[in-house]
C-alpha cells in the first residue's frame, strides 16, 4: 500500500488543526472565514462514491462535525460544504462558516479574492476553539 502525501498546494494553502485515524483537518489560512478542510489520509483517494461505504460513513460524520464546530461561532449564519476537486484532485472536503457581510456572500468563496491570512493568535484561538468543541472527543490536537 502507497503512503498517503498531502498534496502540495493543501499544505501550502492550509495550517494544521488536529488530525483523526481517518483525516487531517486543517484550516484555510483566509482570516475572513472560519474554514476547515478535511483530508482523508488514503493514497490515492480523489472521488467521495469511490470511498468504501464505512469510510464515507466516517467522513460524513467527521464533516458534520466539523460543521457543528464552527455553527455557532461569530459571523457564522450558514455553513457551506464542498468536496470540488477541480484544481487540488486530492480528496478533502470543505467546512466553510459564511455570512451575508463576507466579501463572497451570495457567492462561493473558492477563487473569490486573495487570502487574508490568519496571525498566529487567530489561528491558534481558532484551534482552541475547536479543541473545546464536539471535535475534541475525536480529533488529536497535538499537531497544530
Amino acid at each position: 500500500m502507497s503512503q498517503f502525501i498531502l498534496d502540495e498546494r493543501l499544505q501550502r494553502d492550509t495550517l494544521e488543526v488536529a488530525e483523526s485515524p481517518l483525516s487531517l483537518l486543517r484550516m484555510f489560512n483566509d482570516s475572513r472565514y472560519f474554514w476547515l478542510i478535511l483530508i482523508p489520509k488514503i493514497h490515492g483517494a480523489v472521488e467521495l462514491h469511490t470511498l468504501p461505504p464505512s469510510v464515507r460513513v466516517q467522513l460524513t460524520n467527521e464533516t458534520m462535525l466539523c460543521s457543528e464546530a464552527i455553527a455557532n461561532q461569530p459571523n457564522v449564519s450558514k455553513i457551506n460544504t464542498g468536496a470540488l476537486g477541480n484544481i487540488v484532485r486530492q480528496l478533502h472536503v470543505h467546512i466553510v462558516g459564511r455570512n451575508p457581510t463576507d466579501p463572497a456572500w451570495p457567492g462561493p468563496v473558492w477563487g473569490h479574492s486573495l487570502a487574508v491570512p490568519l496571525s498566529i493568535s487567530e489561528h491558534s484561538e481558532r484551534v482552541q476553539i475547536l479543541k473545546n468543541s464536539v471535535l475534541g472527543a475525536d480529533f488529536c490536537f497535538d499537531r497544530a
